[in-house]
């Protein structure tokens, strides 16, 4: 070991200067301070540009900063503190602000113990606090960026085995606490039991795992009330003694019932709550291309008169009526059939392994349905029917528009028979376009008759 007396001033000179320390003398007895050449060079002074007064420093010090540093060293004089360690900052030379680690502390007392001597070292910490003030503006940051998203962050000690919720994560799962720390084995309690063990497994990080892990589940809350929420999860090494499970939580619920809603509005018609004609042409071709479905009855239903009941009771009327015979279709239906509004007074309907009996008894229900639709109260004349017609597909390569188109022709042909009716495709009796033809246009004049669009000359 060196020779401690070979540790001289230049040896404690060098010392300083290396690392970066201001050093300050103060002689309580006689006022007077000294300040380490060192200390002047941390302010852009030379060692003999200031005056080794005993209040330079202060004059120096931010003015918000003054009486904190002063009452850190009275504290320390009067005894109620071991050592005086405060944090302030000092003008540079050329007007900037430079924060310093002030600690020091008494080295000198008389016989009755009064202090006569204080000695200490200041510390540029000008980085460190300018990081520390970038940290919290991007804490400020994030804490704003998770209120406006409603996230709730929680963490697991892998450890010691503990939880812990923030307020947010705590508010979503409706738990009033007053604490973040959780028991362990809370959250399982509030899974939903279809979600249970496909959640408990998407949350089962490997420790040392860098990988972010996102999954959707339901909650249920102690009222009842189930809830969507999304969480995203990972592992954190380095904290504890063995790492933790870090999380965020967001209830989702609202984004899923507007996403459920929009998909709804997409494949549904807003007045009935039918399927519409694109996702009822969709569901039929996949219907058509499942032989085990086959055969598929495919029905054409037009209502009658029901020009003659919107001219008449208005369109309030009008939609009551539709609505009414919307029901009526799906209180007749099978579990297994659908049901399409196509547009105005058309709706198509499709069964799955439908024979001839089924297909009629079917038909006749839907028939019985139109008529008994409620017309409301503005209605005096219950005058409502519906023409069907009925196509039989029994071939996976018969295409969605061939068998609305059998299924519509066979409607005219049921119209033409008089209405309030069913009729059944049969490619021999519409193999000729005559026949065709004339079935739509008896049906054609009927209805120009009815609304009054017939005019002899």
């Amino acid at each position: 070991m060196a020779d401690d007396n070979k540790r001289n001033g230049k040896f404690w000179a060098q010392a300083l200067d290396r690392a970066y320390l201001g050093l300050w003398d103060w002689n309580l007895s006689t006022g007077d301070c000294y300040y380490s050449p060192t200390w002047s060079k941390m302010l852009g002074y030379e060692p003999d540009e200031l005056a080794n007064t005993s209040d330079l420093w202060l004059k120096l010090t931010h003015p918000d900063d003054r009486q904190r540093a002063q009452e850190s060293g009275d504290r320390h004089i009067a005894g109620l503190v071991d050592s005086i360690e405060t944090e302030l900052r000092l003008r540079h030379k050329h007007g900037h602000w430079v924060w310093v680690l002030d600690r020091g502390g008494i080295v000198e007392r008389d016989a009755d113990g009064k202090p006569l001597r204080l000695m200490g070292v200041q510390t540029d910490i000008t980085r460190q606090k300018e990081a520390e003030a970038a940290l919290e503006q991007v804490n400020v940051r994030f804490r704003l960026a998770l209120a406006a998203s409603g996230t709730g962050i929680w963490h697991h000690d892998i450890g010691t085995r503990k939880s812990y919720w923030d307020a947010r994560t705590r508010e979503i799962f409706g738990l009033v606490a007053d604490t973040d720390e959780v028991m362990a084995d809370l959250w399982h309690t509030y899974l939903h039991p279809d979600d249970k063990d496909a959640t408990e497994r998407a949350h089962q990080i490997e420790p040392g795992s860098n990988s972010v892990v996102a999954s959707q589940y339901r909650i249920v809350l102690r009222d009842g009330q189930i809830r969507h929420v999304e969480s995203l999860v990972r592992f954190v090494a380095g904290v504890g003694s063995a790492g933790q499970i870090l999380g965020t939580v967001r209830d989702i619920t609202e984004e899923k019932m507007r996403a459920e809603g929009l998909a709804f509005a997409a494949r549904h018609d807003a007045l009935t709550g039918l399927l519409n004609r694109s996702a009822f042409d969709r569901l039929l071709a996949e219907n058509i291309a499942m032989v085990e479905r086959l055969p598929l009855a495919v029905f054409y239903v037009d209502l009658d008169y029901f020009k003659a009941l919107n001219d008449y009771a208005g369109h309030a009327a009008g939609d009551l009526a539709l609505k009414s015979v919307a029901a009526g279709i799906l209180a007749s239906l099978p579990a297994s059939a659908r049901a399409a509004r196509l547009g105005g007074d058309e709706f198509a309907l499709m069964v799955p392994n439908c024979n001839d009996a089924c297909a009629e008894r079917i038909a006749r229900g839907v028939l019985a349905a139109v008529r008994d639709a409620d017309l409301g109260s503005a209605v005096t004349s219950r005058r409502l029917a519906a023409s069907i017609g009925i196509a039989f597909v029994r071939d996976r390569n018969m295409s969605v528009a061939d068998a609305l188109a059998c299924a519509d022709d066979a409607c005219y042909a049921a119209k033409a028979g008089g209405r309030d009716r069913f009729a059944v495709f049969s490619p021999d009796t519409t193999s000729g376009a005559g026949g065709l033809n004339a079935a739509r246009l008896a049906a054609d004049l009927v209805d120009a008759m009815e609304d009054g669009r017939l005019k002899l000359f």
